[in-house]
């Protein structure tokens, strides 16, 4: 293969596909990038064997051809060479190497045949519907810091995504949970996603996704089954991910509906205080005490190791005083997703679970447990 192409598109387009590419691989094809020219230009594309990222870009194709290289230390190479220059990618048959020219610069990659390159492509993906990409982007960015890391729990390492039937129309839900707290966020179901199956999308996947979806365009095309997912975004881009095969818990059990004690803060200077008061607070699963009572609200930290700190804030609140402690770390996490200048907390009791929205009837909420204090 003999190829020409700009050095500022092969950046952007190999940023797209190598971050699936993990450092260390004990399958060598795995750490390489597949480049494929020809007429339509030159294809990139690079695996985990778990998601798949695709993208083709112009190019002045003199033979067509494929091979694959180093992910990384391609991206490392385009990415230290000049603005404005051209890049010439060159496999010779007899080698199996690729030699890299950009002026004076020359690079010689060892390479891996094509043909033993994995394709994520195959299987039907029979639920088809196109979203725009603000919506994508909302349903992930507000949920995706309460997915959990705890392997064990696997059908918790994602965002389950699903669709439901709610006051006579049909709406489109994204929920994450840790089972410390959890994120649920609705919006109109795009048209074609009626018969969707619930899917769990994999943390890494919805990692991709939102980097993605930043420069990929207006709309955002979806293709699904119950065991695979595929995101074709108007800027050429494609990925393809694996599902998590598991059950999402029943996660409407754990949405607190009898909570009638409401607190309502401003929440750009309750996270404030939260933070500062949290400074007191050496390890990160330090709780935060809220003792609240008839337009009051005093937040308190206390460390035996490095002392006590404590901040009151008026609030509007007319229900019985309450104490209830949370981890502080996961409370401006919640603050930081709400969009109104208010933060509205359904309590019920110290020992069981707050609701937390921007105000009644929000598209978003957010379920948190409490804390011993």
């Amino acid at each position: 293969m003999r190829v020409t192409v700009e050095r500022a598109a092969l950046l952007r387009s190999l940023g797209h596909v190598h971050r699936v590419v993990e450092r260390r691989n004990t399958i060598p094809i795995l750490s390489n990038v597949l480049l494929r020219c020809n007429d339509g230009g030159l294809e990139l594309r690079a695996t985990d064997l778990d998601i798949e990222v695709t993208e083709t870009i112009a190019a002045d194709v003199v033979d067509a051809g494929a091979t694959t290289v180093p992910a990384h230390v391609i991206y490392d190479i385009v990415r230290k060479l000049p603005d404005g220059a051209q890049v010439s990618l060159e496999t010779s048959g007899e080698t199996g190497q690729m030699t890299i020219r950009s002026g004076r610069s020359r690079f010689s990659l060892g390479a891996l045949p094509e043909g033993d390159f994995p394709d994520l492509a195959a299987g039907e993906l029979p639920t088809r519907f196109v979203i725009a990409a603000s919506d994508l982007k909302r349903l992930i960015e507000k949920t995706q810091f309460a997915i959990s890391t705890e392997e064990t729990r696997y059908y918790l390492n994602g965002i389950y995504l699903h669709t439901i039937e709610s006051e006579g129309a049909l709406r489109m839900r994204a929920v994450a949970t840790d089972g410390h707290r959890l994120a649920r966020v609705e919006l109109d179901a795009p048209e074609g996603s009626r018969d969707m199956p619930g899917i769990i999308v994999p943390r890494k996947a919805v990692a991709e996704i939102i980097k993605l979806v930043e420069d990929g365009g207006k709309s955002v095309e979806i293709d699904l089954s119950s065991a695979k997912i595929r995101f074709k975004f108007a800027s050429g881009v494609v990925l393809i991910s694996k599902l998590i095969d598991g059950t999402f818990p029943d996660y409407q059990r754990v949405i607190p509906s009898g909570n009638d004690k409401f607190l309502t803060v401003e929440r750009d200077v309750f996270a404030r205080a939260v933070d500062r008061v949290s400074t007191i607070s050496s390890e990160r699963g330090r709780a935060v005490k809220l003792a609240v009572q008839e337009g009051r609200l005093a937040l308190s930290v206390n460390n035996p190791d490095s002392g006590s700190a404590t901040e009151e804030l008026d609030v509007d609140y007319d229900a019985a005083a309450l104490d209830i402690g949370f981890n502080a770390r996961y409370l401006l996490d919640i603050t930081s997703q709400l969009e109104g200048d208010t933060a509205l907390f359904k309590l019920a009791d110290p020992g069981s679970p707050t609701l937390i929205q921007d105000r009644e009837g929000a598209a978003a909420l957010y379920v948190l447990m409490p804390m011993r204090v």
